[in-house]
């Protein structure tokens, strides 16, 4: 067997062990699933999973990180259908809420990820992703003038953290009209910025 098709191998396997594990976690939570049940799924070795994964909660790791990047792209690709950076701002904040209120990533991202990892390393993932993109943003916004003139670092924080816990009052929800009432507010909220 030669590298190449080694490598193929180690990364089929990899994605089979994330796949798997990011169903599991996401219809079971992460407390309710075991390694077997995983790798039973993945249809691989124990071996395997710790030749990739040193443990659950790395394996899980690997999943956030999946569908925190899924969401960053989601939000960003929203927003860059928009003309203007306002309404790229606007338009990526709703989509954020929007997202959010699929079952699988209130599980993984909002409910599971804080309490697996902590959630001093869960908002460093954040800001790597969706954070960064939303700093961007409000950066471009205050340099135009359309922002008054601040600090980005704890705008964008404070914006961040609204929106994380709007998503987190959806996800335990069971109001259809909550979610277009969050975004009203939403707006109103981000409006009340403007300059203009």
């Amino acid at each position: 067997m030669t590298q190449g098709v080694r490598a193929q191998q180690r990364e089929r396997t990899r994605q089979a062990l994330v796949r798997e594990s990011r169903r599991l976690f996401s219809t079971l939570g992460y407390a309710a699933v075991g390694l077997s049940e995983i790798v039973r799924a993945a249809g691989v070795t124990k071996g395997a999973l710790y030749h990739h994964f040193a443990s659950k909660a790395e394996l899980f790791r690997a999943v956030l990180e999946q569908v925190q990047q899924e969401v960053a792209d989601r939000i960003a690709e929203t927003a860059d259908a928009r003309e203007g950076t306002w309404d790229q701002l606007v338009s990526g904040c709703q989509a954020f809420l929007t997202v959010s209120t699929d079952p699988v990533i209130q599980r993984i991202m909002l409910v599971d990820g804080p309490a697996v990892l902590g959630w001093s390393e869960w908002r460093a993932m954040n800001e790597t992703t969706s954070g960064q993109h939303l700093a961007q943003v409000l950066e471009e916004l205050i340099g135009k003038g359309t922002i008054v003139a601040q600090p980005v670092e704890p705008l964008t924080h404070l914006l961040s953290g609204a929106m994380n816990e709007a998503a987190l009052w959806l996800a335990a929800s069971t109001n259809p009209r909550d979610l277009d009432d969050t975004q009203t507010a939403l707006v109103a909220m981000l409006d009340a910025l403007r300059v203009e």
